[in-house]
């Protein structure tokens, strides 16, 4: 099964950006649909962008226009640019394989993810 590993996460003050890796060993991305999640302490996990192999992007309503979602297919990485941040925005992150650009349902394993804390 494939393992998703996150990186970038960290602590920034409201209004900051950061910028989240998301790798698979012996996976290339390209191939597949491809989404970010987070899940806020006592929070249900929550879909937040998805990626389809041929480009095509969707957004939460609450991270549209503040988070962009690419993907690097020669290092192949997919990244996720958190800009704008606020509170609300802390969470751990993680990235998996998905069914579904809007629906941007899960269907990869879990990896550790990374977690995101937004605070003055």
């Amino acid at each position: 099964q494939v393992q998703f590993v996150e990186s970038g996460g960290g602590l920034v003050q409201p209004g900051g950006s950061l910028r989240l890796s998301c790798t698979a060993s012996g996976f290339v991305l390209e191939n597949y649909d491809l989404g970010w999640f987070r899940q806020a302490p006592g929070k249900e996990r929550e879909g937040v962008s998805a990626i389809t192999s041929d480009g095509r992007v969707n957004y939460s309503d609450s991270v549209k226009d503040r988070f962009i979602i690419f993907r690097d297919d020669a290092e192949n990485t997919l990244y996720l640019q958190l800009n704008s941040l606020n509170p609300e925005d802390t969470a751990m992150y993680y990235c998996s394989e998905v069914l579904g650009l809007r629906s941007m349902r899960p269907i990869g394993s879990w990896g550790p993810g990374t977690q995101v804390t937004v605070s003055s």
